[in-house]
């Protein structure tokens, strides 16, 4: 029997390598995980690294899938792309080719040593609310609540949209 699909909010975020092409990339192969299908994403938003300041600028996107993966098996996967693009942990908040993280599986909250969710930094990120309100105005963060008013608190995050 078919697992019910769970509506599944993902950050992605590059600042190495050519940023904007491994999102863009990454927004594909995204659907190419078993079991799932990208829904819709937002545009890319460019904003400054989070953490040491001797970085690139990010550039940041948010993608809606629809899957039949559990959260881990999930989390399995998006490590697998994040490798496939050659990231490295060298360093808490470091440069980086490719980062996913799930934002929200669902209504869920999930609490285990490999996952927290909904993520718990998120509703203080400008380059993740802002791409989220692009593709779920109306979306409720567990936890945290209406996704509009969290990001009404946050319009000093610089966030801009990529250019063309």
């Amino acid at each position: 029997m078919k697992r019910r699909a769970e509506i599944v909010y993902i950050g992605l975020g590059s600042n190495l390598e050519n940023p904007r092409d491994q999102v863009q990339r990454a927004l594909v192969e995204l659907g190419q995980i078993p079991g799932t299908r990208v829904d819709c994403h937002s545009s890319l938003y460019l904003s400054a690294p989070l953490g040491p300041e001797d970085q690139p600028d990010y550039v940041n996107a948010v993608a809606r899938l629809s899957t039949e993966l559990q959260p881990l098996p999930l989390l399995d996967a998006l490590q697998r792309i994040e490798q496939k693009h050659g990231r490295v942990r060298e360093r808490h908040w470091g440069p980086r080719t490719l980062d996913l993280d799930i934002l929200l599986y669902g209504d869920h909250c999930i609490d285990l040593p490999r996952l927290l969710v909904p993520h718990p930094h998120m509703h203080q990120r400008g380059f993740v609310l802002k791409p989220l309100l692009e593709i779920a105005p109306d979306l409720c963060v567990p936890g945290r609540g209406p996704l509009v008013e969290l990001a009404a608190m946050h319009d000093e995050l610089h966030t801009t949209p990529v250019e063309g």
